[in-house]
């Protein structure tokens, strides 16, 4: 596995459908189900046993941070897998074929929206912490106190979203009432931010120490600071994860049993008190770490030490090898977007990022339709834009649909680059030959002589993101850009590069200039921009900023008209706040006999081990 769903999980709402394709041909259903995945066959023919241990291979996917509120400095986006089987969110998306919220896995049994949208009352389930408690709406008051005494520094933090947009949140028993500063697209705010925000236990967490007592102490600011600074800094001590008793009082289907810093392998036993519909039969989920997808294949190939795992899409051919070992496979399009990240505030490479010339240049050099068919063997999105084709069709526009507004054409790229300034020396190094600010000149901070040349920074391990990388490298020097390539683990990728703005440029987070992560997932069938192009966005790492923009994503968080959407949508695939890239499917290969893998999931990843069993 390598789906990364917390980078930036705020971006979507309303309808879609995303398919998810069994490239095996599968057996009859069997007698045990559940509505986590989306469409598609249940599983193998067999009768579920009870117990077994599900060993799932990650390359370079080690989260460090337990309490779900993170702090903004802290970006491993693979905390989301650690903590959400723990502690899920208000709402679960994924419901059967359809891609909309669960009612079955939601925390809530109704939610209605009134007072022109701008209050929110939930009904929420009357289900237990694992000590016995009962949840109630004071969990969600607790909540809600953490995060405001968190932003600005909350991994998830938008400006103008949670907590930002309410004005308070009150409830009884079971019933919880937000009410919010103006009126929001119900479907965005139900499956976008509701999503991200998790119930924590207020009778267990609401403390200031180890041995202090539990209060009620988040009802003030200063208490509710002191809360958080205190549960941030226990959920840092990867030593203590699997021991300290704050972690063990959970409402998700699993506790965990083990979890290695040094390795990075943790593992899940069932939460006996789960009180939702899925309940584990497994007795144990074991997550292992491999340095590259080489070691993992190996793994795979050796049939014995592990059970599921992504498929890197340059290894295709060893499925037959794989089906010989007692493996299934399953494809199935990832919900979010690819891209190239410029650092638009970069003292070097800022210049040239900032002309929509050069980025439209950059763009028309990458060959996309060869890296989908050469690096990832057809198995991708074409990456036209800010929307992905597959899963999204009623939310694709016709320039989309079309291939978007910057096809592959070297022959455009060196037009445009001629037409400012440049002297192009295809393979070579292309050059400033007219600085200055005119029309027909480079641009505001480009000097005479200044080569096209730029460092991009990419996660290591995987052979087929090595592949692309290359592809990119190559097709760009067509047009003599220069383009650096720079391997680093994930880990350091999330340590080194921060969110880079013309205010805030610090020297050991914003060092980079270009940056690949592999994607950004979309947790919703709404795929809004939201975080990710609106300035202060907390997914946009190059501080890419518009008016215009930022305007648009608004819009499309507000209301729900198709005809917005599409204008947002096509301003954005024009304007380049990233270079666009295809973004893979994921295949994933797992035990012959593992039930509940299908239908996958697309919106979870496929991490819904609960409803996972082995046949007899």
């Amino acid at each position: 596995m390598d789906f990364r769903p917390g980078r930036r999980r705020l971006a979507l709402a309303t309808a879609a459908i995303v398919a998810a394709i069994a490239l095996t041909t599968a057996a009859c259903t069997s007698t045990h189900s559940s509505h986590i995945g989306n469409g598609g066959t249940a599983g193998p023919t067999g009768k579920p046993q009870k117990g077994g241990t599900v060993s799932v291979g990650w390359v370079a996917a080690s989260p460090n941070f337990i309490f779900p509120v993170v702090p903004a400095t802290n970006s491993d986006g693979y905390n989301t897998n650690l903590q959400s089987p723990l502690w899920p969110d208000l709402t679960y998306n994924g419901d059967g074929a359809q891609a909309g919220p669960n009612p079955k896995e939601n925390l809530y049994s109704s939610i209605a929206y009134s007072n022109g949208d701008k209050t929110i009352t939930l009904t929420l389930k009357p289900w237990k912490w694992s000590d016995g408690q009962p949840i109630t709406a004071r969990d969600l008051v607790f909540v809600y106190n953490l995060l405001k005494a968190a932003v600005p520094n909350w991994f998830l933090y938008l400006p103008g979203l949670f907590p930002d947009d309410v004005a308070s949140v009150t409830g009884s028993g079971q019933t919880a009432v937000i009410n919010l500063t103006r009126a929001f697209n119900p479907s965005f705010y139900t499956e976008d931010v509701l999503s991200i925000i998790p119930l924590l236990p207020q009778h267990a967490w609401d403390k200031e120490s180890d041995s202090g007592a539990v209060g009620n102490y988040d009802q003030t600011s200063a208490g509710a600071k002191q809360v958080l600074a205190y549960l941030q800094k226990e959920g840092a001590n990867m030593a203590t994860f699997t021991t300290n008793p704050l972690w063990k009082v959970v409402d998700g289907p699993w506790q965990l049993a083990q979890f290695n810093g040094s390795t990075g392998v943790y593992g899940y036993v069932p939460n006996p008190a789960y009180s939702g519909p899925d309940k584990p039969i497994l007795s144990t989920v074991t997550n292992l770490q491999f340095t590259s997808s080489t070691a993992s294949l190996d793994a795979l190939r050796s049939g014995q030490t592990v059970d599921v795992a992504a498929l890197p899409l340059n290894d295709i051919g060893q499925l037959p090898q794989l089906k010989a070992e007692g493996y299934s496979v399953a494809s199935y399009p990832i919900p979010g977007e690819a891209g190239i990240y410029p650092d638009f505030w970069n003292a070097q490479t800022g210049p040239l990022a900032r002309q929509l010339y050069i980025r439209q240049a950059l763009e028309d050099l990458i060959n996309r339709p060869q890296i989908v068919a050469k690096v990832f063997n057809g198995y991708a999105d074409p990456g036209n834009g800010p929307v992905p084709v597959a899963g999204f069709s009623q939310w694709l526009s016709p320039l989309e649909k079309s291939g978007g507004p910057y096809p592959y054409s070297p022959a455009s790229a060196t037009k445009l680059l001629t037409a400012h300034g440049w002297k192009v020396t295809p393979n070579g190094t292309t050059t400033c030959a007219s600085p200055g600010t005119a029309a027909s000149e480079c641009g505001a901070g480009i000097t005479a002589g200044e080569k096209l040349s730029f460092q991009l920074l990419y996660s290591s391990g995987s052979a087929t993101t090595d592949a692309e990388m290359a592809a990119i490298q190559s097709s760009e020097a067509q047009a003599g850009v220069t383009v650096s390539l720079k391997p680093e683990p994930f880990d350091t990728l999330a340590s080194t590069v921060g969110i880079c703005t013309q205010a805030k440029h610090p020297a050991a987070s914003c060092g980079w200039q270009f940056v690949a992560f592999g994607y950004t997932p979309y947790n919703g069938p709404y795929p809004t921009g939201s975080g990710i192009f609106n300035s202060g966005g907390n997914g946009n790492q190059g501080g890419y900023t518009d008016p215009a923009e930022d305007s648009l994503v608004n819009a499309t968080e507000y209301g729900s008209s198709t005809a917005t959407f599409f204008q947002y949508e096509d301003y954005t695939a024009r304007q380049l706040p990233q270079l666009w890239l295809p973004l893979r499917n994921e295949v994933e290969v797992y035990r012959s006999n593992l039930g509940g893998f299908l239908p996958v999931n697309s919106f979870s990843g496929g991490l819904n081990p609960q409803v996972w069993y082995y046949t007899k």
